[in-house]
This record gives structure tokens, sequence and C-alpha cells, in this order.
């Protein structure tokens, strides 16, 4: 894999972001924008680890820091979103055992 594995990133599963939509099209009339964001970051090595642990792979993760790591830190603020009562419902490793498991069952398909 590119880089180093330590830069930092957020990830939300889509029926999360989907779900705080519709909260927010019920709780919201703003004209100020609202992140959507899981609030928690983990490093793309950490990511990599757990996506190689669903899929169950065994190989060996590589890194090559030769290659650039990108933007050190991509985490949004969403503490607007937070302050209206709206969470997450789904760890990040069950929404890629959820994704993972759909894919193998054919019910990911390409749009």
């Amino acid at each position: 894999m590119w880089g180093t594995g330590k830069p930092r990133r957020e990830f939300l599963f889509v029926d999360d972001l989907a779900d705080a939509c519709v909260f927010l099209l019920e709780n919201y009339s703003g004209e100020q924008h609202v992140n959507v964001g899981s609030g928690e970051e983990v490093t793309i090595a950490q990511f990599a680890a757990l996506v190689a642990d669903v899929v169950d792979y065994r190989g060996k993760l590589v890194f090559d820091p030769s290659r650039p790591d990108g933007v050190p830190r991509k985490l949004l603020d969403s503490s607007k979103l937070a302050a209206m009562g709206w969470r997450t419902r789904t760890p990040l490793r069950a929404g890629l055992k959820q994704t993972y498991s759909a894919f193998l069952s054919g019910d990911c398909r390409a749009q």
C-alpha cells in the first residue's frame, strides 16, 4: 500500500449517512451546512488490518513509504449534528462485515 499507513481517516457507514439525512430533514431548517461524520478516526494501517481481518486475508500487509501518504488527517467537525442528538449506530467493523457479507451474497451491484 502507498505510504506509511500513519495518516488518519474517518469512515461512515452508508446506512448511518442515510439516517443522518432523514434526521436533518426532520430536525434542521438552518441555512448553514451540517457535517455528517462518525467522529472517530483510524490510521490507514489500522483500517487495512481491519479489512484484512473481516475478509479473512492472512497475507502480509506491506506499506511503501517511498510513496506519498497524502493528507495526514481527514476528520469532519460533526459537533453541530452531535449537539442536535444524532449519533452513528454502526461501528466500523460491523459496517465492513455487513458490506462484505452483502458483496459475497451478490447484494452489492454496481449502479
